[in-house]
């Protein structure tokens, strides 16, 4: 009635006074009846009707209706309550089975708020927009009570997108994802909770002492994953990707993936016998039994589906950005140019523990990837097993937060608590958790909250530091049997049925156990399997010259459309000069590389810190209009392209990126991934990463990858921490050919080298320390013969020395060579001569020898090297040297003295400290 329709009323007015028939009903019913109410709220119209534009002087004006204000202040207050309830209703909510009081909320109380039971009935439900049922307030209240503050609890209202706001506050009132379970499912639901509870109780009795990390406590969260998988597999997923760490692993292990009872058996009975283990692959493994992965196919209502559980070491969080990666690469088609992402493909699942899910920052980083284009896997189920306890420290000095959920609030990151001892809500969380990530494509947290019913492992006793925990948890009965009573109580099952149950798991394990002793001394001990070599059958890494320039020439294409920087494109259209005239650099030459893969049908992935254009301006893959900021990606338009090249910079992070590409990597073998660090120190963020996965994956689990980390490295006076990629921590790892160490000083070597990584038959991962000032060094630079002709060298000969005169022969490796052979007095040292080592691990033995045993009057041999004497590569390959070496010539080190720190601070003291290093080596 008022601004823009005040017009159009007065108009039907005029007209109803000349015409009452004229108007239509509606405006003719509302014109005779002009309720004081309507006249209250309607300025408009009362002003039309006391106008009257000269036609109504016999009409009296309606006196103004008074406001309601007790109606007026309890919608107020109404609006208030509602939205307590749905930001606080979780801190009245019945969420720990041990039946602590929750804390509540004032705010959650409507007589605080002045609401009577007379008031709530005259407010209109729907105007509070509730989805609850009930007409009035007073009839809705009790549900939202009820949904709010149940055994199942929500925190929502901290999302910043409106549409998911609205869309979980009409799930979670209106019940549609809480529909009551049938007698037939609750009957399995309390058969599979028998046999999550008989599987503990008979390791507990069969293997007393023995560690088992004990799901009990948190027993449902095995119906919950069943459901999860079943969600998937209706939604079209073909894995299930999980991860978690050891407590209740070895339920997750037989019950989810579907190992075999024998096989998880043997690993107790490989703790009292050494027959159990060698006499079967299953066992006998490098790793403890609740860090081993695993993977089985299920049958789920929507057909077979594949579950995979990640190996996993003791830190805890360090699985998590692992599985997403693994998720990731399952969820992308990598047979195409696009390299299409469908994220319905694959499901990954975190089981989180409390204490770590605050604690380690892992966690963190690897929720930041969920929203970012190159890691985001569609959304990641997050179940956190809440013990309340973390080993023995309570929850108030573990963490500064009410909840242990509380870091996914920081990431838009919808929760859900739930009590674990309520089996059918926790179903309920996970419908509503997966129906969110179908629509949203985002996380979700489940917080389960239960207890841990033993000590951290079954050697402890957890009452020397929990006593009233301990207690209560001694009394408390377990949510099978609590389940048990409540349906046997319905009717919905009977006792004699549910002592089936109970025997019927134990006979199985039973029946297992028997077998596998049996078993013992049957089979002939199996000889321990040497790992395959890193270095397998000679790959041909050399591409014909002609398809060097054609994809060199696509390299450069541009569509008419987008308008490069004219700078930019300028160095870059050099490379035609440089592939026939010489002078490829770092950055042509990797590019040659990926584009000759590429037509080949390997995949690649490059991913870190700034790798688009890279740290040092040396890359360009992804090129920006200048205009309009679009991005190209010429590698991505290659004419005969068979495979996908993706390409993204990563967040600031180590620990949490480098997994994911790990993750990745394993799941996609045919693949070429690549982590780059800004700075090769920074990869010391993502030491457990190296330790426990790259470097020990293969010996632990059987796993290894192709993984390839590009460190850049080199002393060129940017300080200790931009100087060394600590080369010699992964020399350290590196036993049993179980990874590969490079430092190339030539473009046309690095180009070999990627081409070796990519088409070398048995995946190792490979450490390359990359170059600074060398990228664009002349000398450094190749030919297109170079690239055309030959293979990765791993030790490189001084072409120009005079074998016969030299009697000091100076290796060393990397950017350090450079500085010695173009010092300016080189040419002075004529009895020496100066060679490369390219390929540190695999160590060259052979090569080596060869080598030192060409120069017929070596009277000395130097090892000279940036690094301090105690980092760098001396003391893992001296021992080496020292075997190759003719008898009789001394081994002399070259560099700076042992050190706590890797270089010096300031530019000119590195000046000194590097023409003293190389004058040393030269003997001048």
């Amino acid at each position: 009635m008022d601004g823009l329709n005040t017009g159009y009323a007065a108009l039907l007015l005029e007209q109803y006074l000349e015409n009452p028939a004229a108007v239509p009903p509606e405006w003719r019913a509302l014109f005779e009846a002009a309720p004081p109410e309507l006249l209250a709220t309607q300025p408009g119209l009362a002003k039309l009707l006391q106008r009257g534009n000269g036609h109504l002087a016999a009409v009296a004006p309606p006196a103004p209706a008074e406001p309601d204000a007790e109606l007026l202040a309890g919608v107020a207050a109404a609006t208030s309550l509602v939205k307590a309830f749905r930001t606080h209703g979780h801190l009245a909510a019945r969420l720990d089975p041990l039946g602590s009081e929750p804390p509540g909320d004032p705010a959650l109380e409507p007589e605080r708020l002045g609401l009577t039971t007379e008031l709530m009935a005259r407010i209109p439900a729907r105007i509070l927009g509730l989805h609850t049922a009930g007409a009035t307030l007073a009839d809705a209240l009790p549900h939202l009570r009820e949904t709010y503050c149940g055994t199942i609890a929500y925190e929502l209202e901290h999302i910043s997108d409106h549409e998911e706001r609205v869309w979980l506050r009409q799930a979670i009132e209106s019940g549609r994802y809480r529909q009551p379970l049938s007698n037939e499912e609750r009957t399995a639901l309390l058969a599979r909770l028998s046999r999550v509870e008989g599987m503990e109780q008979y390791l507990r009795r069969s293997f007393l002492g023995q560690k088992q990390f004990s799901i009990e406590g948190l027993d449902v969260m095995v119906p919950m994953l069943d459901e999860a998988i079943d969600l998937a597999a209706d939604g079209g997923a073909h894995e299930v990707v999980i991860g978690m760490a050891h407590r209740g692993r070895l339920n997750v292990l037989a019950h989810v993936v579907g190992r075999p009872y024998e096989v998880i058996l043997r690993e107790f009975e490989g703790e009292r016998t050494i027959e159990a283990v060698v006499a079967s692959d299953e066992g006998g493994t490098g790793d403890v039994k609740y860090h081993l992965g695993a993977t089985g196919t299920r049958t789920a209502r929507a057909g077979e589906i594949t579950v995979t559980l990640a190996a996993n070491p003791s830190h805890l969080e360090a699985v998590d950005p692992v599985v997403e990666g693994r998720a990731r690469a399952e969820q992308t088609d990598r047979s195409t140019r696009d390299g299409y992402h469908d994220p319905a493909v694959a499901l990954p699942i975190l089981i989180h523990g409390d204490a770590s899910f605050t604690g380690q920052g892992e966690v963190a980083e690897t929720l930041n990837l969920e929203g970012l284009i190159g890691y985001s896997t569609g959304g990641t189920l997050h179940l956190i097993a809440n013990n309340q306890v973390g080993f023995t420290t309570d929850p108030e000095d573990g963490r500064s937060t009410r909840y242990s959920s509380d870091l996914a609030k920081g990431f838009d990151i919808p929760i859900v608590h739930v009590n674990a001892d309520d089996p059918e809500a926790a179903i309920d969380a996970i419908r509503l958790a997966l129906a969110y990530r179908w629509r949203f494509g985002h996380d979700i947290v489940v917080d389960l909250v239960g207890y841990r019913r033993y000590g951290h492992n079954e050697q402890d006793e957890p009452a020397y530091t929990q006593p009233l925990l301990a207690a209560a948890i001694a009394e408390h009965p377990t949510v099978r049997e609590q389940f048990a009573a409540r349906l046997v109580r319905e009717g919905a099952v009977g006792e004699e049925a549910v002592e089936e149950m109970n025997a019927e798991v134990t006979a199985e394990l039973k029946a297992a156990h028997e077998r596998l002793k049996q078993s013992f001394g049957m089979e002939a001990p199996a000889k321990e399997q040497p790992l395959p070599r890193a270095g397998g059958a000679p790959v041909t890494t050399a591409v014909d010259a002609g398809r060097l320039r054609s994809l060199n020439e696509q390299l450069l294409r541009v569509p008419d459309w987008f308008k490069p920087h004219p700078k930019l494109m300028k160095q870059l259209e050099r490379r035609r000069e440089t592939v026939e005239e010489g002078g490829i650099d770092w950055g042509q030459a990797e590019a040659l590389a990926f584009a000759s893969l590429l037509v080949e049908g390997i995949p690649i992935r490059i991913t870190g810190q700034d790798t688009e254009r890279g740290t040092f301006a040396h890359r360009h893959a992804v090129l920006h209009d200048v205009h309009t900021g679009a991005t190209f990606t010429p590698m991505q338009h290659l004419d005969d392209a068979a495979a996908s090249f993706e390409i993204f910079n990563s967040p600031l992070s180590e620990y949490a990126c480098v997994g994911f590409e790990y993750g990745y990597s394993a799941a996609a073998p045919e693949a070429l991934v690549l982590w780059e660090a800004q700075f090769g120190d920074f990869v010391n963020g993502a030491q457990i990463v190296v330790d426990q996965f790259i470097s020990a994956g293969l010996s632990k689990w059987g796993e290894t990858s192709r993984l390839t980390l590009l460190l850049p490295h080199g002393y060129e006076g940017n300080g200790p921490e931009h100087s060394s990629a600590r080369l010699e921590r992964f020399l350290q790892l590196a036993a049993q050919e179980n990874i590969r160490i490079a430092n190339c000083s030539t473009s046309a070597q690095y180009f070999h080298l990627v081409r070796r990584q990519a088409l070398d038959p048995v995946a190792r991962p490979l450490v390359v320390m990359t170059p600074k000032g060398l990228l664009r060094l002349k000398q450094a630079a190749s030919t297109i013969d170079d690239l055309a002709h030959g293979q990765f060298q791993p030790l490189l000969d001084d072409a120009g020395a005079d074998r016969a005169r030299t009697t000091r022969l100076v290796l060393c490796s990397g950017k350090v060579y450079y500085d010695i052979a173009g010092h300016e007095r080189r040419a002075e040292a004529e009895t020496v001569a100066v060679a490369r080592l390219e390929q540190l691990y695999p160590f060259p033995v052979e090569q080596t020898k060869v080598l030192l045993h060409a120069y017929p009057n070596l009277q000395e041999l130097v090892w000279v090297q940036e690094e301090p004497q105690n980092m760098g590569p001396f003391r893992a390959i001296r021992h080496r040297l020292e075997e190759a070496k003719p008898e009789g010539v001394p081994l002399r080190y070259v560099g700076r003295p042992w050190r706590a720190s890797p270089s010096e601070g300031y530019p000119t003291a590195h000046l000194r400290e590097q023409d003293r290093i190389v004058r040393t080596a030269l003997g001048l």
